[in-house]
């Protein structure tokens, strides 16, 4: 809400980015988002991501945090690793001597 609009009353630019966000769209205006965080912080809990304008130019985004890998996801990647490890070789080279090189 700006200063010159009574309270409770958005003006028309906060009414536009509101009626987008509530339809679904991706973006808020700075001053709306700081004046409504919260709804904005359901949306990204929900899975939605939200850029930030600020004078209509994109400048921050919210975005749901990256959810941590289950054991089951874990063991999944490391088993990727292992097969794409399959078949590489050293050349006869010697890994310590390797680590030694890039020492110097």
């Amino acid at each position: 809400m700006h200063p010159e609009a009574p309270k409770g009353h958005f003006s028309q630019s906060a009414k536009q980015t509101l009626v987008a966000t509530q339809k679904g769209g991706n973006t808020a205006g700075a001053y709306e988002a700081k004046t409504h965080l919260s709804e904005l912080l359901e949306k990204v809990g929900a899975g939605e991501e939200i850029t930030i304008t600020k004078h209509g130019a994109p400048a921050a985004k919210l975005a749901p945090l990256k959810k941590e890998a289950s054991p089951k996801e874990r063991v999944a990647a490391i088993e990727r690793i292992q097969k794409l490890a399959t078949g590489l070789s050293l050349r006869g080279l010697k890994l310590k001597d390797l680590i030694r090189e890039g020492r110097r």
